[in-house]
């Protein structure tokens, strides 16, 4: 049996600033965009050719409106693997991500937590590799 999460559910205010967001400060692609209804879009954003993909979905009502960037009560939402962190951090932070901490280098890696638009708590990850 082969199984993936293929999509993660983002709640965002519009559709428009969070394609522009991701797609001009982290360097995600635009998968996909097609209109389901005059209110409705399926948006799929990618960072890169992994299989892992952001499904935006603009927030319906206040309860969605009021989980808007706090989806995990605070906590790290997701998780952002690169490898190379130098090269992202730096270019991320030319393009004004917000980080909310320096690097950190911890013994499974490069780390730094950051904020995207909305406020929802990222970490920038660089794996080490295993040394057997």
């Amino acid at each position: 049996m082969s199984r993936r999460i293929g999509l993660i559910t983002l709640v965002v205010r519009d559709y428009d600033e969070a394609i522009a967001w991701y797609t001009q400060k982290l360097g995600f692609r635009l998968v996909e965009d097609t209109a389901l209804s005059e209110s409705k879009r399926w948006v799929v954003l990618a960072p890169g050719d992994g299989e892992t993909r952001i499904l935006l979905a603009k927030a319906d009502g206040q309860a969605q409106e009021a989980a808007t960037g706090n989806q995990t009560g605070g906590r790290v939402a997701f998780f952002l693997h690169t490898d190379d962190f130098e090269r992202d951090h730096s270019a991320m932070v030319k393009s004004g991500v917000i980080f909310l901490e320096e690097p950190r280098h911890e013994p499974y890696g490069s780390v730094a937590v950051f904020q995207d638009l909305y406020g929802n708590k990222w970490d920038l990850l660089e794996l080490k590799q295993p040394t057997i």
